[in-house]
């Protein structure tokens, strides 16, 4: 009766991975129980999770082909979109239906945007790949663009672009304050997006920063448009959730990353720790320090025990 932090399914989103040209669920092995989708089974993920009362899904794809300009992100027959398209119809009225805006799942290179002859991070040119595909995923029907690749100005120009193409009304959720973290490795192999060459440091934020760099990224997002704002990974980095939670008036994610969830397994798996109480005790710490909204791979089996 007197609980300080409470769980609901509606708080819980649940990330889901889409790959082109599979014929059956392809299980992801660093991340037991989770899964590269066919489009077939992506659908029957997503019943279950609205049936579940899970708030939200959102999508990352992978494409057959990748090439260095990430052409498939903004393709309308891309696999993303026709997967948008296929989650929308069956349960966009259930739950909302959000994709992640980057390239890095699409290009041969593994970066999150366009680079130069030299190799480097091109920003401004990757900020128009980032407006082409939000539009594309807009027009498939994506009921919430969150841009993920962290170049600066990103948010503004998905912003300028939706709204020139009539979708003023879609909201923008920008990873605001995304860390250069060793936790996201097994994710790399679900979206098949590891870096060929370097890392992400340029673009992504130093995990010994100061907390203020977090909090002007979160305000320069706000300044462009954004809808709602989120920080990643989450449990390493309660303190800037919850600065950031005191800072603004507007709707605060945070990420329970791939590699969050696969220490926790793994643990599990040994006899280690109790799985079960490990999960809940993650979620509650997530939501104590501020969030709103809980992005996490157990989302469809925690909302199930909530219910």
């Amino acid at each position: 009766m007197v609980a300080g932090t409470r769980l609901h399914p509606a708080e819980l989103v649940l990330p889901v991975f889409v790959k082109e040209g599979i014929d059956e669920p392809n299980p992801i092995g660093s991340m037991p129980g989770v899964f590269q989708h066919t489009r077939d089974s992506l659908r029957k993920a997503a019943h279950e999770a609205a049936e579940a009362g899970v708030g939200g899904l959102i999508l990352f794809g992978v494409p057959a082909v990748k090439d260095a300009r990430g052409s498939a992100a903004d393709d309308p027959d891309g696999i993303v979109q026709r997967a948008v398209g296929d989650l929308v119809a069956e349960v966009g009225d259930a739950l909302v239906v959000m994709t992640d805006t980057c390239l890095d799942e699409f290009t041969d290179h593994g970066h999150c945007g366009i680079l130069t002859p030299d190799g480097q991070v091109d920003n401004d040119a990757t900020l128009e790949r980032y407006a082409a595909s939000a539009v594309a995923q807009a027009r498939a029907g994506s009921q919430v663009i969150a841009p993920s690749g962290m170049m600066d100005g990103q948010v503004g120009a998905i912003r300028a672009a939706l709204d020139a193409d009539g979708f003023e009304q879609i909201p923008v959720l920008a990873y605001s304050a995304k860390y250069a973290s060793a936790f996201y490795g097994p994710f790399r192999e679900a979206a098949e997006c590891a870096p060929q060459f370097g890392d992400r440091n340029a673009y992504q934020q130093d995990p010994a920063g100061p907390v203020g760099e977090a909090l002007r990224e979160v305000r320069l997002d706000l300044d462009e448009g954004a809808d709602a704002v989120m920080v990643k990974p989450a449990l390493a980095y309660l303190d800037i959730l919850r600065q950031v939670r005191d800072l603004v008036d507007v709707p605060v994610a945070a990420y329970q990353v791939s590699g969050e969830y696969s220490m926790i397994e793994a643990a599990a798996a040994n006899g280690w720790i109790d799985r079960d109480r490990a999960i809940m005790e993650s979620l509650v710490a997530i939501r104590r320090a501020g969030a709103d909204m809980i992005l996490t791979y157990w989302a469809t089996e925690v909302a199930r025990k909530l219910a």
